[in-house]
């Protein structure tokens, strides 16, 4: 390979990351207008016109103050699991499918796995680190959580991947160019949201942040840089998960302005049961993953199994 054409990569990859981190910028002020709207007032208003400027001035303020930590915290594993987990938040990134750079993830799905376990161990060392009760309470529940929404998401995606019979990202296009498998799997897409919206750690299933009873989770001892790291992470995670519901259930990966719109509404559909839904009970959490959606997804997953088994040898 020429070095030009690494270059190139690079430089793709950078202006990737940068339309990412503009992109979260943007979703947490939709979220604080929406949840605004919601609760009858008007969110940020002030900052630039319409607010459009508040992203920048939240993010000045947040690195620009002093970064404290506790003094018998275990201090680099304190100060870099923040970092960590918005490196892994960022290099999922790498699996959205290009038309114009030259990286194609032949085993993109296997890869974003991967990455999802990955973000376990930063929340779990973020909450054990700071050395108070709080935040190793809410980093246990985050863990538990994540992992049990882990293997339905794994499950529930077999499903659409048996269909296609590719792991590559690409592919799910061309397999719904007749019919999208938000309608044919509609089940198992509504089982995919809701689990999604757990392993983000997003309302209705932010145990991990509890603020009535864990006071703020796993991230309570965290302030400036720290904050907004995990913070940041969270939001790309949102976005990413949004865009993988297009990807896989909208009509797959193509460069219109339609495929932007949809995962803006995917995204605002994430925010809107921020505002509407109040906070699930913890045991019912296991129990909808353990023993609603693992059976469904084992079921279709046997049924999609034998159909294309059918299609094969028909």
């Amino acid at each position: 390979m020429m070095i030009k054409d690494i270059y190139i990569m690079i430089m793709g990859l950078l202006i990737l990351l940068i339309g990412v981190l503009i992109g979260v910028a943007f979703l947490t002020l939709l979220e604080r207008k929406v949840l605004g709207y919601i609760q009858i007032r008007k969110g940020p208003n002030k900052v630039g016109l319409i607010g459009i400027l508040q992203p920048f001035s939240d993010a000045i303020k947040l690195f620009t103050k002093e970064q404290i930590y506790p003094l018998h915290s275990n201090y680099l594993s304190y100060y870099f699991s923040p970092v960590l987990s918005f490196i892994v938040s960022l290099i999922i990134w790498m699996v959205i499918p290009y038309f114009f750079n030259m990286i194609s993830f032949n085993l993109g799905v296997l890869f974003f796995l991967c990455c999802m376990s990955m973000g376990v161990y930063t929340l779990m060392v973020a909450g054990w680190s700071s050395n108070s009760n709080y935040s190793l309470l809410g980093a246990l529940r985050g863990v538990a959580q994540t992992i049990s929404y882990e293997v339905s998401l794994a499950l529930i995606l077999m499903s659409s991947i048996i269909v296609v019979m590719n792991f590559n990202l690409l592919l799910f296009y061309k397999s719904q160019e007749m019919i999208w498998f938000f309608f044919m799997m509609f089940p198992l897409s509504i089982c995919w949201f809701s689990s999604s919206l757990a392993e983000t750690n997003r309302t209705p299933f932010d145990f991990a942040e509890g603020e009535s009873e864990l006071v703020s989770g796993f991230n309570i001892e965290y302030s400036s840089g720290g904050f907004a790291l995990i913070f940041l992470a969270e939001y790309s995670s949102i976005l990413f998960m949004s865009m993988l519901f297009v990807i896989i259930y909208l009509g797959g990966y193509y460069l219109t302005l339609l495929f932007y719109l949809k995962i803006t509404f995917i995204s605002f559909l994430f925010i809107w049961v921020r505002g509407t839904l109040p906070r699930y009970r913890y045991d019912k959490l296991m129990y909808l993953a353990w023993k609603i959606y693992l059976p469904v997804s084992l079921n279709f997953l046997m049924f999609y199994i034998g159909l294309m088994l059918m299609l094969m040898y028909k």
